[in-house]
């Protein structure tokens, strides 16, 4: 049996508060919500008295964004699921931040598998960093992302990222310093998040930063070799289009 969670939920508006409480008491019955909040101010006040575990946040409220919330708290051992109308653009910037949110309208669904997934990573939380993260890749700054392991999470530079290779549903990063992180979302999912900086799929199995490629060498497909001395396969279906943007990336810098 899943332990209690017990949550606050932060809505301004009377309609989305009373979806979101239906929600979760028909689907997520392990939630018990603790209390209820329509502005920061309030917010504070109530996350401070109640001290939970998790949090449902809305990013717009009337007196301010929910990112204020969190910097006003004095209780910081909590978990957050944003709840938010941004555009599938903005959302990008949530995963570079390992943060979870829900778009509204709340499907039920994505509610039962957000809940599940803090229950997987309770007790770890370091909210302050990821929300940075989160804050600056808002603002298009994306220059760290949060990657979750078997440890928890950790901020990386994007710019220290040598390759990521594919390990069926997991994604391995090999990263500056001999640094290797294993992760449980699939290559495609950080192709393309990454799809804006200088990473390539150059094969099935294989995402590389071309900033670390040192030499390619041709052939069917060819292979590329990294400043390391590391081997990668460029698939004959990548090829073409792989030495076109390493040609302008090679102007470009």
């Amino acid at each position: 049996m899943a332990l209690l969670i017990h949550a606050v939920l932060v809505e301004d508006e009377d309609n989305s508060l009373e979806a979101l409480e239906i929600l979760l008491n028909k689907y997520c019955p392990d939630v018990q919500i603790d209390g209820r909040a329509q502005s920061v101010e309030e917010a504070i006040q109530t996350i401070d008295d109640v001290k939970p575990e998790l949090i449902f946040l809305d990013i717009a409220l009337p007196d301010g964004q929910g990112f204020e919330v969190l910097e006003g708290v004095e209780h910081t051992k909590f978990e957050v699921i944003f709840t938010t109308a941004y555009d599938q653009y903005a959302l990008k910037a949530f995963e570079f931040s390992a943060l979870d949110y829900l778009l509204k309208p709340i499907n039920a669904e994505q509610l039962k598998q957000a809940v599940d997934r803090f229950q997987e990573i309770r007790g770890q939380e370091n909210i302050g960093e990821r929300v940075s993260v989160l804050k600056d890749s808002l603002k298009n700054l994306n220059e760290r992302i949060i990657l979750s392991s078997m440890d928890g999470f950790d901020v990386y530079k994007i710019a220290d990222i040598i390759r990521c290779e594919a390990n069926g549903s997991y994604t391995t990063f090999f990263i500056t310093e001999n640094r290797k992180v294993v992760t449980s979302k699939t290559l495609n999912n950080f192709e393309r998040l990454l799809e804006d900086m200088p990473f390539v799929r150059v094969h099935s199995k294989h995402l590389v930063n071309l900033n670390y490629i040192k030499k390619y060498i041709s052939g069917r497909g060819g292979y590329v070799v990294f400043e390391d001395g590391t081997q990668v396969d460029v698939s004959e279906r990548k090829k073409k289009e792989f030495i076109r943007l390493m040609k302008e990336f090679a102007r470009s810098t």
